[in-house]
């Protein structure tokens, strides 16, 4: 099961009690006080594992704790220290304070482990207390309180590339083509309803990771569909992919439009990435005076495809728009070189 978003309460250990204690031997007269200290709480920490790909191991849960530390003991024994909380999480996960909102911590990295919560500190036993006018101290230290804190963890896949585009326009298709991943194809719209991540093998060495997400569609932004829930899963990525279909009833110009519209609407700061354009089901089209026109009506020629030079990139065109064909192969190898150069340009 894909699990994107979860919410819960996080606590560290409670410190535990220092103890309240006096040495009784035999033939020790007034042994003194010889209370251990408490052991401290145990901390909360995040682990980014790749090995873990979604947050469903948290679905369901109300409350996490580390464990307390134990109280102190006599013969000046501390208190066992109380157990560590490791949360695993995929990478691309954030931690927000979900009273507030504020961003707490940005896991991205494999094997990032993070210090969230500190373990109350344990109480000291009475042992610390001895005075010269106080030589049987009757108290100790009570441990310190665990911090607590609720929290929303969201998952923000981690890919360079993302795809773009209306339901059943040959998103999945695409990516299933030019990559390693597996994503559900049929006839009909929303047939991704997760994002999926793919491996995309250029040569014998480079490539780069492509992300599909559900369609989008009108309003989306105002919470229509499937596509604005998952569009966050593309906000880590280098550069979009828009996927405009030249089968579709829309005209290629309004599919472009309402695309960029509701990115625009959904983050401000995901429309200025840098993108492309790729013209799908090439084959299926009878009309290809429409891929001329829809390019001069961007202000970009009038021919029928479109590539920028690389060192003249202007980033508020579009680098390239490509027809392109998953079922017969057409501009397919281009596709992958032109977007890693993209990709590679970003880095």
């Amino acid at each position: 099961m894909f699990i994107d978003s979860v919410s819960f309460r996080v606590s560290s250990g409670h410190g535990g009690a220092g103890a309240v204690s006096f040495r009784r031997e035999k033939h020790v007269i007034m042994g003194g006080p010889d209370g251990g200290d408490g052991g401290d709480g145990g901390d909360v920490y995040f682990l980014v594992d790749n090995n873990t790909h979604t947050l469903a191991a948290y679905k369901g849960k109300r409350h996490l704790k580390a464990q307390n530390g134990e109280a102190g003991m006599p013969k000046r024994m501390t208190g066992k220290k109380g157990e560590s909380l490791t949360l695993v999480v995929p990478p691309g996960t954030a931690v927000y304070d979900a009273d507030s909102g504020e961003l707490l911590a940005d896991l991205t990295q494999q094997g990032q482990r993070v210090l969230f919560l500190k373990g109350g500190k344990g109480g000291l036993g009475n042992t610390h207390f001895k005075t010269s006018v106080n030589q049987a101290p009757q108290h100790a230290q009570p441990g310190l309180p665990e911090e607590s804190v609720n929290v929303r963890l969201e998952l923000k896949l981690i890919a360079d590339v993302g795809l773009v585009g209306f339901p059943n326009v040959g998103k999945s298709t695409l990516i299933s083509t030019i990559s390693n991943a597996k994503p559900q194809i049929a006839n009909y719209e929303f047939t991704t309803l997760t994002p999926k991540l793919g491996l995309v093998e250029v040569d014998e060495y480079s490539g780069f990771i492509m992300a599909d997400i559900p369609g989008i569609i009108e309003g989306a932004s105002d919470g229509r569909g499937l596509g604005i829930q998952f569009l966050k899963h593309i906000e880590r990525t280098k550069v979009l992919l828009y996927m405009i279909d030249l089968a579709n009833y829309r005209e290629l110009g309004e599919q472009y439009a309402t695309l960029k519209s509701e990115v625009q609407k959904f983050s401000p700061l995901l429309a200025t990435r840098r993108y492309a354009i790729a013209l799908t089901r090439a084959d299926a089209c009878d009309d290809m005076g429409k891929v001329a026109e829809f390019i001069a009506g961007l202000g970009l020629g009038d021919g029928g495809e479109y590539l920028q030079d690389i060192y003249e990139y202007d980033e508020s065109l579009p680098f390239f728009v490509l027809p392109i064909s998953s079922a017969t192969g057409e501009n397919i190898s281009r596709l992958k070189f032109e977007l890693l150069k993209l990709v590679k340009d970003e880095q």
